[in-house]
């Protein structure tokens, strides 16, 4: 792969790594969040403020994981959403989501000024925008669309961009920030509040019962009235949602460039496979340009390339000669590409879920501390029904449930039936991986620079799918449900709770 630049999130490399305590013994809270990132400290935040005893439970660090990963927009423009939703679901169902999701960006700044964060806060205009003539007609739509659900919209045709547009949805009052910074001291401002912050703490088990148990994997116990799962792709599935979740990852590749070549807002088009752009601030004189795109399902393959794709469009495009940092993004979307916020199930009385944000993690993770945070409550805000978990709408979610279903189906049946691309261990060359069969077992086999050999089972701990190798990141992806795995086995992203086991290099 020939794309430079440090491997490494910029959000996690401008902040200090947190360093929270793991739970050492049984506790008890009014609610324990499950996930530490946007969604689990915005709803631990909430809840809080109502005067409840608060416990968030994260299995690595707080703000590390798909947050830590993410492009930070704080938007309600997400692509083609609300012409969408109003075809499908209704013009109401537009309106609430546009107001949900500009109640959760004005949230952001209100909670940043209450709690004295500094967290790079900037207003800027989002676009969704087309190069080709021939689909303006679909973003005069959008902005029509848009501008009915209650948004300062508006079609354009001139951008700050560096190259023309055929035409873009103009959204005005949008926001962009520093997410680590932002949730870093938020999750600070939990515990000086009376909160409780635990990291290293990975959950393993739930009884639903009055109260609700949870237990770690430590073999802890802590017991809560009520209990969120805000884990990006939920660890429990007590309403099979993992059937109605299907994981992306996206690319993402940064680059310093002078500031008065600021493009001044954010951008995303879904042609060449998604483009967002937009830009932080960085040293004096000078913006980080921050490009994401390359779509693709974990597991996929061939990710080397498609940095270099990346890295190609962006240095053609904005004039970049050197990448800064590149990084991996990772989210899920429904069925019918609205988040599941809500009760976990139709029998719940106290389990609560947030998932699937559809790449638009950063104002749905708000939206979502917000909702879960006043259902507990007792007061239901008007977008509680939009986002209700148990929803079920059969015509509109079909098509994609069954797309969805088809293409496990053929992971989890064919993945086993295909050759591997070496015949034994013995043909992996250093620094490469490839799944092979050794002893009648298959192996998640990685040859490392110095040749030394790290073999795991191929099978994910999760629902049995074969793992599959990413050559830029270097870890084993579950093409099912988007689990990712270090080489050594250990989990680096859910709904996977156990790692890969290891295995023998040799027959």
């Amino acid at each position: 792969m020939d794309v430079a630049g440090l491997a490494e999130s910029y959000w996690m490399d401008s902040t200090e790594p947190t360093s929270y305590p793991s739970v050492i013994g049984d506790i008890q809270v009014d609610v324990a969040v499950v996930g530490g990132g946007i969604a689990g400290l915005s709803t631990a935040w909430e809840l809080m403020r109502t005067g409840r005893s608060v416990a968030v439970l994260e299995a690595g660090r707080v703000a590390a994981g798909v947050t830590g990963y993410t492009t930070a927009k704080l938007t309600a423009l997400h692509t083609l959403i609300y012409t969408r939703l109003a075809a499908s679901a209704g013009a109401e169902a537009a309106r609430l989501y546009a107001q949900s999701q500009q109640d959760a960006i004005e949230h952001v700044r209100r909670t940043a000024a209450e709690a004295g964060i500094d967290c790079e806060w900037e207003r800027r205009a989002a676009y969704t925008y087309v190069e080709s003539a021939g689909e303006v007609e679909k973003i005069q739509a959008e902005a029509q669309a848009a501008a009915a659900a209650g948004l300062p919209a508006s079609f354009v045709t001139d951008t700050g961009l560096p190259y023309p547009v055929a035409g873009a949805v103009r959204v005005e009052d949008q926001a962009q920030f520093h997410p680590r910074r932002y949730l870093v001291a938020l999750a600070e401002t939990i515990v000086a509040g009376g909160g409780a912050v635990y990291e290293g703490t990975r959950v393993l088990g739930l009884d639903e019962g009055e109260p609700c148990r949870l237990t770690t994997e430590s073999g802890f116990t802590i017991t809560a009235t009520d209990v969120v799962v805000a884990t990006h792709y939920p660890v429990f599935d007590r309403a099979l949602l993992f059937s109605r979740l299907v994981p992306h990852r996206e690319l993402v590749v940064a680059a310093v460039i002078p500031a008065e070549r600021d493009p001044d807002g954010m951008y995303i088009t879904q042609a060449d496979n998604t483009r967002s752009v937009r830009t932080a601030p960085y040293a004096d004189g000078q913006r980080l340009l921050i490009v994401t795109g390359e779509t693709f399902t974990p597991g996929a393959g061939e990710v080397g390339a498609r940095y270099e794709r990346l890295a190609g469009w962006t240095r053609q495009r904005f004039g970049v000669e050197e990448i800064a940092y590149r990084w991996a993004a990772q989210d899920t979307h429904t069925t019918d590409k609205i988040p599941y916020v809500g009760r976990l199930h139709p029998g719940a009385e106290h389990t609560y879920v947030a998932t699937g944000y559809g790449g638009w993690g950063m104002s749905n993770g708000v939206m979502s501390g917000r909702l879960l945070a006043a259902l507990i409550d007792g007061r239901p805000l008007p977008w509680t029904d939009l986002y209700d978990p148990r929803r079920l709408h059969p015509l509109r979610e079909a098509g994609p449930f069954l797309k969805a279903q088809a293409k496990v189906a053929g992971h989890f049946v064919g993945d086993r039936l295909r050759r591997s691309r070496a015949d034994s261990v013995d043909d992996i060359a250093p620094g490469t991986a490839a799944v092979v069969r050794v002893g009648g077992e298959r192996c998640a086999v990685y040859r490392d620079e110095a040749g030394s050999l790290h073999a795991l089972s191929a099978i994910c701990t999760h629902l049995g799918c074969v793992v599959a190798f990413n050559d830029a990141e270097r870890t084993w992806e579950c093409p099912c449900h988007g689990s990712r795995f270090a080489i050594d086995g250990s989990v680096l992203q859910g709904p996977a709770n156990h790692p890969l086991q290891p295995r023998s290099q040799r027959s």
